[in-house]
């Protein structure tokens, strides 16, 4: 998995909760129009939005954001593309977690038996 957070050509992101559409259109080197249009393309892209509508990315969407940028414009993928490799990104961590969590219930399981053994 690619590590959007560090990106030569990409500022730093700065240590605050909610960023603006204009911060993160500077931290990501995508235009504001761009980044509105991705968040209908993207469903992992949901900036809190308050007074008037305004748009508040936090620092999980600025990520998100450069990982998109990334595989759209580095790694040549399409806006399709870009979705199901996202998509099978989550789904591979959901994987991990299932299997996390079924080892950690076995072992509770076998611990459990083990106590109704004696």
């Amino acid at each position: 998995m690619l590590d959007p957070g560090i990106d030569k050509d990409l500022p730093p992101i700065p240590a605050k909760r909610y960023f603006t559409i204009g911060e993160v259109s500077q931290l990501c080197g995508v235009k504001p129009h761009v980044l509105r249009y991705w968040e209908q393309e993207f469903e992992q892209l949901k900036p809190v939005k308050r007074r008037g509508n305004r748009r508040y990315y936090q620092r999980g969407d600025v990520i998100m954001i450069r990982q998109i940028r990334s595989l759209l414009y580095e790694q040549g993928f399409t806006i399709g593309g870009a979705r199901q490799q996202l998509e099978g990104e989550e789904a591979h961590d959901d994987v991990n977690r299932s299997q996390q969590i079924i080892r950690q219930v076995r072992l509770e399981l076998e611990e459990v038996l083990h106590t109704l053994k004696r």
